[in-house]
């Protein structure tokens, strides 16, 4: 080939390549936009109303779902308590954001289900707006089936967190336990927590002994707090109201 033709063949070269390099440029332009460009920036929802968040959500691409309701003493009835993700977390477009509700403080009374059957306790929950929570069964002869036998807030409760009631109800005498609610053992002796639970057949763990400070002394109006027995639980694990396997081990904690 003469001089010429290589120059040629060089020349013809590198516009191909140069033509090469930028489509390749431009599809990884193009794929960057059409990842980052579906992605946005979670916004902050807590304190807003329902409605608000929606709206704003809505017009980021994203969807909200109202997954949880609890009573709150500082934030007002219909406002975000909560978020998942978090406020700027980097998520797809139609990613689903759950946020819980505040219901204001707690304005009903917990009524006393106990000795009800299981469908007259529903219905005197829902009167009051309250909602059925985890129902367990537990083979009880002194009862009768679908007899409700504890109930988790106990009644009159005040301060609960969630407008949810769990029930403990008398099973048939053929069935076998699928589970127990787990009952407040807080304030307790500890005998007298170790033997509910052995009642219903659930195991304690050793209890962990810890030191209580002494409870100030009340000033001007207010009322001195009882000091804590020795003896008494201090906390438990799991939690009141908790749904329990047989099979658990509760874990208490006890004032030395």
């Amino acid at each position: 080939m003469s001089r010429r033709g290589w120059v040629n063949f060089f020349q013809v070269s590198s516009l191909l390549m140069a033509l090469v390099a930028v489509g390749l440029l431009s599809a990884i332009a193009t794929m960057h936009f059409a990842i980052h460009g579906r992605e946005v920036q979670v916004p902050t929802l807590n304190g807003m109303t329902v409605a608000e968040a929606r709206s704003q959500t809505a017009g980021l691409g994203l969807n909200l779902d109202v997954d949880n309701r609890y009573y709150s003493g500082d934030v007002a009835a219909g406002h975000i308590l909560s978020q998942s993700p978090a406020p700027g977390t980097v998520v797809r477009r139609e990613w689903r954001v759950r946020v819980a509700e505040s219901l204001g403080p707690q304005k009903v009374e917990v009524p006393d289900t106990v000795g009800l059957d299981e469908r007259v306790a529903a219905l005197r929950l829902r009167r009051v707006g309250l909602d059925l929570g985890v129902t367990a069964r537990l083979p009880w002869a002194g009862a009768a089936e679908g007899t409700v036998l504890a109930q988790d807030p106990p009644p009159h409760a005040q301060g609960i967190a969630r407008p949810t009631i769990n029930l403990l109800v008398a099973a048939g005498g053929a069935e076998t336990a699928d589970a127990w609610v787990m009952p407040d053992l807080t304030g307790l002796t500890l005998a007298s927590a170790q033997a509910a639970l052995t009642k219903v057949g659930i195991k304690a763990a050793p209890p962990a002994m810890v030191e209580v400070p002494v409870a100030p002394v009340g000033a001007g109006d207010a009322l001195p707090q009882l000091p804590v027995k020795p003896g008494t639980v201090t906390a438990q694990q799991p939690a009141a109201g908790t749904r329990v396997e047989q099979t658990a081990v509760v874990k208490l904690t006890v004032a030395k």
